[in-house]
């Protein structure tokens, strides 16, 4: 623990349990989001499968930089990333979407919803940080640059299938998770 780290963030007049667990919440939520695409990435079946499920490994990598990321930051500030993957479920904002339906085209509508919440995760971080704590901040900006690039790189695999194969379904059937 950073006795620096977590000074500077209480001088800023940033409540520092609030900000632990915001960040120990997306520290879940990443963690959960790297099973979803990886797991999605190993079960996706249909039309295009290969080139999504290619995606979605990718993205897999790049979820778990982020929970390493947030474990160090949280660790900095005196905290403990969440320590048990029970915790991951409980303590997460934006849950996990089981993918059920092995659909490419479904896993990629799981996986836009996923990375919308992400964004709406880091923009409430974001507000809670900006110009009080810039290492917090600079590692938030990052992470939210992230997935708003995941959310466009899947939206346009989306479009791409739905404008090449005009059976691909761009929405999860309902009644499944």
């Amino acid at each position: 623990m950073g006795m620096k780290a977590k000074e500077l963030v209480i001088r800023a007049g940033i409540d520092l349990d609030a900000l632990l667990k915001e960040l120990n919440s997306a520290y879940c939520d990443e963690w959960l989001a790297y099973y979803q695409y990886w797991i999605g990435a190993k079960v996706a079946e249909g039309k295009m499968f290969a080139l999504i499920a290619q995606e979605l490994a990718e993205h897999a990598g790049e979820e778990l930089e982020h929970a390493e990321k947030l474990a160090k930051r949280i660790i900095e500030l005196g905290g403990t990333p969440a320590i048990s993957p029970d915790l991951w479920l409980k303590d997460s904002t934006c849950g996990y979407l089981t993918p059920e339906n092995p659909d490419a085209m479904h896993l990629l509508a799981q996986n836009i919803q996923g990375e919308r919440c992400a964004i709406e995760v880091y923009e409430k971080l974001l507000n809670m940080v900006a110009g009080k704590d810039p290492i917090t901040e600079h590692l938030v900006r990052e992470i939210l640059e992230d997935e708003l690039e995941h959310e466009q790189d899947l939206e346009d695999l989306h479009n791409s299938c739905n404008a090449s194969a005009k059976t691909c379904d761009p929405k999860p059937k309902a009644g499944r998770k």
